[in-house]
């Protein structure tokens, strides 16, 4: 009689499985997960009915989904205060307030990955080249951005802008411009550290060429704490896009922007309509808190082991 003995290889969790379970267990961080998912996932949806309605001529299509048009004005429902028919009030024009939240996140969310992204390519690409190749190099790379790091970001970001002139495009680029050296000193110190390790030698030894070596095998190492730091810089500059609308150099009106909204209510503060500037406030508030909690979260994670488990 044959005997088959069957020896079953117990399957390791995936990271992200890992992940959610220690979410599960760490309240904060689920609760800046969700924020994200909501936040971002509506942003896609609402994004993607108003790119398909500028396609079809159908501008409808990009209110579609919510409560009531952004953009209507009625002069009758004015200052109307939060309500079950109006959740967030209305503004001076009688506008709904959560619809026009609802409609100007879009922007708000793609601005925010499209700047922390510009950044992440940009400023690894300087940390990392100065940070392997060392001496005049990376003396040229981190001068240009102590250079760009003596000057306030959001100052900065101003005067580009008021040079190149208002809009979202411009706001974005502005930001795009004076966000990447925090991300080129990151990226030096990682790769600092990455480059002194075994398999760097033994790719050398390979032969693998410079390109090489900094692409596959560096960037990938030095991404993961990178990772913690620019999930909780989306929601910087989010709060930073919403300063640039605040003092007007946003996408003109009507077009719903936070920051706008929260400049425009400024005006009706705290009579006759306190929530037209605080709400959007607290909306900014919200999804700013949420994206640091979930930052934090990962950065815990990672410290702990449990990006490698």
């Amino acid at each position: 009689m044959t005997i088959q003995v069957i020896i079953s290889r117990e399957r390791k969790p995936s990271a992200l499985r890992l992940f959610m379970t220690y979410m599960i267990h760490n309240p904060p961080t689920l609760i800046g997960f969700i924020i994200t998912v909501v936040f971002y996932g509506w942003a896609i949806i609402e994004g993607a009915l108003q790119l398909l309605g500028m396609v079809l001529h159908n501008p409808a299509l990009g209110w579609s989904l919510l409560p009531y048009n952004p953009f209507a004005v009625k002069y009758v429902a004015a200052f109307k205060p939060p309500s079950i028919t109006h959740l967030f009030g209305t503004d001076n024009l009688g506008r709904d307030l959560f619809s026009e939240i609802l409609y100007g996140t879009p922007t708000e969310a793609l601005i925010s990955i499209l700047v922390v992204g510009s950044a992440v390519l940009i400023g690894g690409l300087i940390g990392m080249i100065s940070g392997y190749f060392g001496k005049y190099v990376e003396e040229a790379g981190m001068r240009v951005t102590d250079m760009f790091l003596a000057f306030p970001a959001i100052i900065l970001a101003l005067a580009v802008e008021a040079a190149i002139g208002r809009g979202a495009i411009n706001a974005a680029i502005a930001l795009m411009v004076v966000w990447w050296p925090t991300y080129a000193r990151l990226f030096r110190a990682e790769t600092l550290r990455v480059k002194t390790q075994y398999f760097i030698d033994a790719a050398r030894l390979s032969g693998s060429s410079t390109i090489s070596i900094v692409f596959r095998h560096i960037f990938p190492n030095v991404l993961t704490p990178v990772i913690s730091y620019a999930t909780i810089d989306l929601g910087n500059v989010i709060l930073s896009y919403s300063i640039i609308s605040f003092l007007g150099f946003g996408v003109p009106p009507p077009y719903p922007e936070w920051g706008r909204l929260v400049s425009e209510g400024f005006q009706y503060f705290p009579a006759p309509a306190w929530w037209y500037a605080i709400i959007p406030g607290v909306v900014i508030t919200i999804v700013v808190i949420g994206l640091a909690l979930l930052g934090d979260g990962i950065s815990e994670y990672i410290t702990s082991g449990g990006i490698t488990a």
